[in-house]
């Protein structure tokens, strides 16, 4: 072959890649896709899950949870619970294994528009938001600033254009929302306006929700439609850890299962603080707390879809402060994941909750390996994946644009490596390397998996020194506020209409311009 027809056939392969690499990929040819299958990562050994299963049934049945409220109480002490004499409700195991063999299981989380259903069935994992963040960081001015309305509303629409982040639970409380009802309503109004994907929120008080669920029957049509596709889920902090009910909480938590909206059954101690330090024991009482919720729900309403959320955070014990990025926060999560497949029930834990107050390197590796492990664990769900700072104090806009690329190639190891026939590649070293070009740059297998393998970076650089030169000498930082701007100059999601939206804002003060919810 002479020279010319070798830098031929190059050429042809350089054009041939950049025609592949401008067309559409399908969704069902793509890399990697919503609930791809995990649980490859196991810190736990099958020996020490049978212990930690023993400890959390002992936990609930001779230690309880303090301050049932009396609705809680007479439904489990009519299924076979006790008080104790010092007023600590107790499960039996009998109970407990009951609830766990009839618990929901393999049900749909729906967002408002086809295919961003989440399927929470075996091993599937998505990534998504949380979190309760007060501020947001000014990366100009290097300072936090208090989070508002507008900046939930505006994080909604961005992440509703973010491939890698599948769902959208409310990541910061608006401070411009003063009185618990306007935080409720328009906390509601401003994810589900801004996101056709599955959203997430919580409620103050029991009332705000029922009021809510009126504004979820006029999107959904009716009540009827909401309640067979509930596109919004409840965020239940039931628990007060260690081992103690929330009231208002509890009232709420009744009032969501009763108006069909799943519920994210949470439990967030503190190790060292507000559960054991011993990584072990905070398992334990995470587990057993949600546990304790599961069979509440079920005896609210059997068969209820319930997410568990045992999510125990780390303490540094030299000062008692949150540490979300620490090694200790990863493992303890990948444990509680590795349980929640245990039971086999759908499960949500929590990662990426960087220490660092700002999107550099110390929040690239802590949210690395904390939401790796995370959704190699088995969790369905891996909360607080992306965006936020500070230990969940502060959130950023451009950290849900830098950590999409990395959720989108954490979920490509997820995938792992299919071996088959094909992709062993026998036949395609026989093209290349016998009579061939002695490269695969041009082959049809390169050609065809291009696409299909392998996952490509929106903002990170993958230039040479000299091209990163010739496009300014950006830092992943630059090129992801320029992305932002981008999606929030022009993406507004319009799925609910003007006139349901005018329906809505009849009834509720909404508080969010509709004028500011519109491009100019």
């Amino acid at each position: 072959m002479s020279a010319a027809d070798s830098g031929q056939r190059r050429m042809g392969g350089r054009a041939a890649r950049k025609a592949l690499r401008a067309a559409p990929t399908p969704e069902d040819k793509k890399p990697v896709r919503p609930g791809m299958s995990s649980g490859r990562y196991k810190p736990l050994t099958d020996a020490e899950i049978s212990r930690i299963h023993e400890a959390i049934l002992v936990t609930l049945e001779s230690i309880g949870l303090q301050d049932a409220i009396p609705s809680c109480i007479e439904m489990v002490t009519n299924a076979g619970g006790r008080l104790s004499s010092e007023g600590r409700l107790l499960f039996p195991r009998a109970l407990v294994d009951d609830t766990i063999a009839r618990a929901s299981r393999n049900f749909t989380l729906f967002g408002q528009a086809p295919g961003r259903e989440l399927e929470l069935s075996g091993y599937r994992m998505y990534f998504g938001t949380a979190g309760a963040a007060v501020h947001v960081v000014d990366l100009e001015a290097r300072q936090y600033r208090e989070s508002t309305l507008q900046d939930l509303y505006d994080i909604a629409r961005l992440v509703d254009a973010l491939e890698h982040i599948h769902f959208f639970q409310r990541p910061l409380v608006p401070r411009d929302m003063v009185e618990p009802r306007d935080l409720d309503i328009n906390t509601l109004y401003a994810c589900i306006s801004g996101t056709t994907k599955h959203v997430g929120t919580s409620w103050v008080l029991p009332e705000h929700l029922e009021e809510s669920l009126h504004m979820l029957h006029l999107i959904a049509g009716s009540e009827k439609m909401w309640r067979s596709k509930p596109f919004v889920s409840m965020s239940s902090c039931f628990v007060v850890p260690p081992l103690r009910f929330a009231e208002d909480a509890c009232r709420t938590l009744e009032a969501g299962v009763r108006g069909g909206m799943p519920v994210l059954l949470l439990a967030a101690g503190q190790a060292g603080a507000t559960s054991p330090a011993a990584l072990a024991g905070a398992v334990v009482q995470e587990m057993a707390e949600c546990l304790a919720g599961l069979v509440y729900v079920n005896l609210i309403k059997p068969g209820h879809p319930a997410i568990i959320g045992p999510w125990p955070f780390v303490s540094d014990l030299r000062t008692g402060s949150m540490s979300g990025g620490s090694g200790e926060q990863a493992v303890l999560m990948a444990a509680c994941g590795q349980m929640g497949r245990f039971y086999d029930l759908p499960t949500g834990i929590a990662a990426g909750m960087s220490d660092s107050k700002l999107p550099d390197a110390q929040s690239g590796y802590e949210k690395g390996y904390t939401n790796t492990l995370a959704a190699h664990s088995g969790a369905n769900l891996v909360y607080e994946s992306a965006g936020m700072h500070a230990s969940l104090l502060g959130c950023s806009y451009e950290s849900y644009v830098i950590d999409n690329d990395t959720l989108g190639a954490i979920n490509r190891t997820v995938r792992g490596i299919e071996v088959n026939d094909e992709s062993l590649s026998i036949e395609s070293m026989r093209d290349v390397c016998i009579g061939g070009p002695n490269h695969f740059l041009g082959h049809g297998q390169t050609l065809g998996l291009m696409q299909h393998d392998y996952v490509y970076p929106e903002v990170s650089d993958r230039t040479s020194p000299k091209e990163w030169k010739e496009l300014g000498s950006t830092s992943v930082v630059e090129r992801a506020s320029r992305r932002v701007e981008k999606i929030l100059e022009s993406h507004y999601p319009a799925h609910i209409s003007d006139l349901v939206d005018k329906s809505i804002r009849g009834r509720f003060e909404i508080k969010l311009p509709r004028e500011r919810m519109k491009a100019k």
